[in-house]
């Protein structure tokens, strides 16, 4: 991105949505061009190099998710979903796919706009390689070796199945092993949210991720829960 406005494409099959949320971007001076369904997203986005995309989960045809499958095979642009689902596992599910964040619906401008500065931010500090995000180094502890130039981690036994989310989850934790990292710390440092008010998808991961090292045959309790506070990767 350079010093042009930043170019945002919103999604939604509602033209109140669209039409509340284009005018609000550009009262903040950003381009923005809407699209209806997720077919139209896809060749806009093919199209246009775009440094945002706002999107609804549920459209016609083909839902929020199928589209940011998609543009994850081949665009790494930023994506927010809106949804009127609200439950973890949604956050969740949103999340893996390749989502950047997720704001339920309904939402105040305040908080849209802020979680847009965030993103467009976030993606302009990655461009200019200011972010600490792109390790490549392997991480050794308590049994697991972590790779983060290859995004594999591993035990004696073999490969362990991760999700991206949860592989940078389980990278955050190992980078800090013996100390407690808060929710908030965790959700900035393992994905660099800055707004998001349900701090609980965190624990829904950290679930997930023990599920996932109990399956691998690694003790599920290396990701100790420190009571009103947060999480801490336990060192052997």
């Amino acid at each position: 991105m350079n010093d042009a406005p930043a170019k945002i494409l919103v999604v939604d099959d509602e033209p109140s949505i669209t039409e509340f949320v284009s005018y609000n971007l550009r009262k903040e001076g950003y381009e923005v061009m809407v699209a209806a369904d997720g077919t139209t997203a896809l060749e806009l986005i093919n199209n246009h190099p775009f440094d945002l995309v706002i999107l609804d989960v549920m459209l016609p045809n083909m839902d929020g998710y199928e589209v940011v499958r998609r543009i994850r095979a081949n665009h790494t642009v930023p994506v927010l979903f809106l949804s009127a689902r609200d439950t973890e596992l949604d956050k969740v599910v949103g999340l893996e796919i390749g989502g950047d964040d997720y704001l339920a619906k309904p939402f105040g401008v305040r908080e849209l706009i802020a979680r847009a500065k965030a993103l467009l931010r976030r993606a302009t500090q990655k461009e200019k390689g200011l972010l600490d995000e792109d390790f490549d180094e392997v991480i050794e502890v308590s049994g697991i070796t972590l790779d983060e130039g290859t995004h594999i981690a591993s035990n004696q036994d073999g490969a362990i199945d991760l999700t991206p989310r949860e592989f940078e989850l389980l990278a955050a934790l190992m980078r800090h092993a013996g100390k407690v990292l808060s929710r908030d710390q965790l959700l900035h440092d393992a994905w660099g949210w800055e707004y998001l008010v349900e701090t609980k998808t965190v624990d829904t991961h950290v679930k997930r991720l023990r599920d996932k090292l109990q399956a691998a045959g690694v003790d599920p309790g290396l990701i100790e829960t420190v009571r009103g506070y947060g999480y801490r990767f336990k060192v052997l």
